[in-house]
């Protein structure tokens, strides 16, 4: 069973045309628009998130840049990013002996 997580997506576009693309592609994927350039859907699982980021991918050039905020990622919150047509991940662990809430 696939399990849902909450994303927020940040994009800084590079020009109108992607900034348009991306808008109605998140649109098209469930997303609501919380600010001018955040959009923050809580039912996205982790296969609709991998073509979420191919179709990202696949609309973006080298001047976009947008940033994904996901949690839970087993257990911890992730911020994946694309800049350059580069993605990074960086994976925030709760500290060590913290108390974890029940699933």
């Amino acid at each position: 069973m696939l399990t849902s997580m909450f994303v927020s997506v940040v994009l800084d576009p590079g020009g109108e045309e992607s900034a348009r693309q991306l808008a109605e592609m998140l649109a098209t994927y469930g997303f609501e628009k919380a600010q001018r350039a955040c959009w923050e859907s809580a039912t996205i699982n982790e296969k609709t998130l991998a073509k979420l980021k191919q179709d990202i991918d696949r609309i973006t050039d080298y001047y976009d840049s947008v940033r994904l905020y996901q949690f839970p990622v087993e257990g911890s919150f992730a911020v994946t990013y694309l800049m350059k047509k580069t993605w990074k991940r960086i994976v925030i662990k709760p500290p060590a002996g913290a108390h974890r809430p029940a699933r």
